[in-house]
């Protein structure tokens, strides 16, 4: 692992010095995760005791909460540990392995986003076909392919990754651990290293966003040539939570990874949004603008009353 043995540890910037207002922002954002937590962990058994949900478009759903529920899990407490913390440090080993779990939970939101998309077309321009079609075998057959693409993409970027030396400036001006802010702290060359990550990225985020895209331009033709106002007006409104959604991720995912570096820690607000803030907000998107997860909830808040 080249020089891992003489550099074993990261300094994590995070994003304020002052003590004070990392106490400030400690409260924040411990409030932010366990909020997540509860949110995705109650989507998790709404949808699983319900059986009204139980179909693709909420077996997807699920599969989001719970990749939210990672993805969070991975960078915020490491975060809240650093903001109470005087060292700040983190070894070498465990930021690569955050940088992995990074890596894999995002590309896989990425790809899962897309599926739930192609869900939507399916569902939007052939309802009569949509139980045959989007059958139990591909639907995990879709979520498995999601994962394991993630992972294998992950493995080869991180293996490479593992095989770099470091410099003696070991401070990444961050909150967690990324490749792409790893790179610029080797002493290797790290070409190879750029390259390969960038065609992570496109195939990761630009592909699946242009399958995102292209599943709504036929979703879009196929409610203009309906004839009821009211059928388009509930064909919209199956979209709407998912649509926020992909406007979240990627909106925030393309601005960090686009906009040039400025060493600015605003910079550090669109990680923020896409690592901590987004898993907190879906679920909250789905129970609000959703109203079959709105009446499943009513439904299990009834059941469990008697034992509170």
């Amino acid at each position: 692992m080249g020089n891992h043995s003489i550099f074993s540890e990261f300094l994590l910037l995070g994003l304020s010095a002052d003590s004070h207002i990392q106490i400030l922002l400690f409260m924040l954002f411990l409030v932010i995760y366990l909020l997540t937590l509860m949110g995705n962990l109650v989507m998790l058994l709404v949808i699983r005791v319900d059986s009204n949900l139980h179909t693709p478009m909420y077996f997807f759903l699920a599969q989001l909460s719970f990749l939210d529920l990672c993805h969070s899990s991975v960078t915020v407490p490491k975060m809240l540990e650093n903001l109470l913390s005087e060292s700040k440090t983190i070894f070498v080993e465990s930021c690569l392995a955050q940088a992995f779990f990074v890596f894999v939970t995002g590309g896989t939101e990425a790809c899962l986003l897309a599926v739930m998309a192609y869900d939507r077309y399916v569902a939007i321009s052939s309802p009569l076909l949509y139980g045959p079609v989007m059958s139990d075998h591909l639907c995990v057959g879709l979520v498995g392919g999601s994962w394991g693409l993630a992972f294998v993409d992950g493995l080869i970027n991180i293996l490479l990754a593992v095989n770099l030396d470091f410099c003696e400036d070991q401070t990444i001006p961050h909150f967690s651990c990324e490749l792409s802010s790893l790179f610029p702290l080797s002493c290797s060359d790290t070409s190879t290293n750029f390259t390969l990550l960038l065609c992570s990225s496109v195939l990761h985020f630009f592909g699946t966003f242009l399958l995102i895209f292209f599943s709504y331009i036929c979703i879009v033709s196929t409610i203009l040539n309906l004839s009821s106002t009211s059928g388009r007006r509930k064909a919209f409104s199956t979209c709407s939570s998912h649509l926020t959604t992909v406007i979240l991720f990627y909106g925030s995912g393309f601005l960090s990874y686009l906009l040039p570096s400025s060493g600015s820690p605003l910079e550090m607000i669109f990680p923020l949004q896409y690592s901590v803030i987004t898993p907190m907000l879906n679920p909250l998107i789905y129970s609000m603008q959703n109203k079959e997860v709105k009446a499943a909830m009513r439904r299990l808040l009834r059941y469990i009353r008697p034992f509170i």
